[in-house]
């Protein structure tokens, strides 16, 4: 291999260079500056996404939250759970499938709704970023998402 062939391999593999680094650093970033702004609502990140998806359509699946969010059901469960145990949601068996779980908000859990209407002002406050910059990025990653993993069914 030549000298200009080994260079251009090697900056292949030069940290600032890898997706899954600039990924994961975002990541951790705008996840960061959300948990300071959902502590008042009682929500974790996870806990917060799983709220959004109630409230756009209830009552859902476990297996339905579960594509919607990308999660693996075992991983979403215990979630669920915790949002019962704060009176946000309830878990009952689905009248047209036993099997099911039918989760649902609570007068609480709906009331939230008004108060998380603040957080994404707020998130893109706490990020600093122009607005226009942060919806061409989520456009563009929804994008990909949807080539690279997309929904079940």
């Amino acid at each position: 291999m030549t000298t200009e062939a080994t260079a251009t391999a090697s900056d292949l593999l030069k940290l600032d260079r890898q997706l899954c680094f600039a990924l994961a650093v975002a990541s951790r970033t705008v996840i960061g500056a959300y948990k300071p702004i959902l502590d008042p609502l009682g929500l974790t990140h996870p806990q917060y996404l799983v709220m959004l998806a109630l409230w756009e359509r209830e009552p859902r699946s476990l297996g339905d939250l579960a594509a919607e969010l990308r999660l693996e059901p075992a991983t979403l469960s215990p979630l669920v759970k915790r949002l019962e145990a704060a009176g946000l949601v309830t878990r009952e068996r689905s009248a047209e499938d036993e099997r099911q779980l039918a989760v649902r908000l609570t007068e609480a859990g709906r009331e939230l709704r008004d108060r998380a209407e603040e957080v994404p002002p707020q998130v893109i406050r706490a990020l600093g970023v122009d607005v226009d910059e942060l919806v061409e990025l989520q456009a563009r990653l929804t994008s990909i998402i949807d080539r690279i993993a997309p929904l079940p069914g």
